[in-house]
């Protein structure tokens, strides 16, 4: 039973981090917008987040910057003063979530229920959201949406961009070829491939007539590991990584033709600005957390890891279950990674010819 048979007049949204997340978030908000078009949302998410997605339309966005400490959280009280809300949509298991919510006041407050729970949620919450069959994060967000009385839909995405931005990334592909985007690197190191793999694929990409541009963050690590792709790659790479914003990022991967990448946020922009997406994954179910719409794409080593690790199939394996062996990423094979760019580029019509 739906808990709206009419549009209610404000939700607040607290999905703080982390830019994957709230990628796969905003398709949820953007369907409640569709079907209650004149209900007020207000959005708490993470400053980093907020850089991406502060512009969305429609939407109150208020950042929320963890590093602050205790004095974030009164910041954000203070600018939440005298609003109540009809629903809260808690959808951020991690404690400093359900802390942020204790200045929220609402009347429903759904959370997840006991399925995709953890560090006490439940009692932050008064109305818990059945989980879907999909294990997939996304679905799980699209269950808040039908939970208040949203039609079931296919997600679906709009995400502003400037003129601006779209120059810049418009800049970068200096080609006529079809470009291919590789993030090689994630926040997380140990989500990380090789240098060497990245290196032999972007090879193998500019034999097939693309032009390959590396992207990412300016996180030492990222820069480290794009440093490292270069100079042991034998064809030209344009290396990007640390030179963008997350919008002009963002630019960059709507105007590619196709998007490698680990268990990281780009993977899931790409999706949201409707860019093929070839995830590499091992240490987390990439039904789970894979890019939405290309899960056919991935190539994961998760199962072969998470049995060799726990000894228990993957039909047995809790919601969560997460591999931890920090080498697990290497079990992933380049030639592997090549066979799958040839199907990309064959189902996506990328290029004219195939081998």
């Amino acid at each position: 039973m739906a808990l709206f048979s009419s549009p209610p007049e404000s939700l607040c949204i607290l999905r703080l981090s982390a830019i994957g997340d709230v990628c796969n978030a905003t398709a949820m908000v953007q369907a409640i917008q569709r079907q209650w078009p004149t209900t007020k949302i207000t959005w708490i998410m993470g400053k980093a987040e907020a850089q991406l997605l502060s512009d969305l339309p429609g939407i109150h966005v208020i950042p929320f910057d963890k590093k602050l400490g205790w004095k974030g959280y009164t910041q954000l009280w203070r600018q939440l003063k005298g609003q109540k809300f009809d629903a809260l949509l808690h959808m951020q298991t991690a404690l400093r979530a359900s802390i942020a919510s204790l200045g929220i006041r609402a009347k429903i407050r759904l959370g997840f229920d006991q399925t995709r729970s953890s560090d006490l949620q439940k009692w932050f919450i008064n109305h818990p959201v059945p989980s879907p069959q999909s294990p997939h994060v996304l679905d799980g967000f699209m269950a808040f949406a039908h939970e208040l009385g949203i039609h079931k839909s296919e997600p679906h995405w709009e995400l502003p961009l400037s003129e601006q931005d779209k120059t810049w990334a418009t800049a970068q592909i200096t080609s006529a070829k079809p470009t291919l985007i590789i993030v090689p690197g994630a926040s997380k190191a140990f989500k990380n491939w090789t240098a060497e793999g990245y290196a032999k694929v972007a090879e193998y990409a500019v034999q097939r007539g693309m032009e390959v541009i590396l992207a990412g963050s300016p996180a030492k690590v990222e820069i480290k590991l794009a440093e490292q792709v270069v100079t042991q790659c034998q064809a030209p790479l344009l290396n990007l990584v640390g030179q963008s914003s997350l919008k002009q990022m963002l630019a960059l991967l709507a105007q590619a033709d196709l998007v490698i990448a680990p268990d990281t946020g780009p993977a899931h922009m790409a999706v949201a600005v409707s860019t093929p997406v070839i995830g590499l994954y091992a240490h987390h179910n990439p039904q789970r957390t894979g890019p939405y719409r290309y899960l056919d794409y991935v190539v994961s080593a998760y199962r072969e890891a998470i049995e060799a690790e726990t000894g228990i199939s993957l039909s047995q394996q809790a919601w969560r279950s997460r591999v931890k062996a920090e080498d697990a990423m290497i079990r992933i094979q380049s030639k592997t990674v090549c066979d799958m760019l040839d199907k990309a580029l064959s189902d996506f019509e990328i290029l004219e010819e195939t081998p």
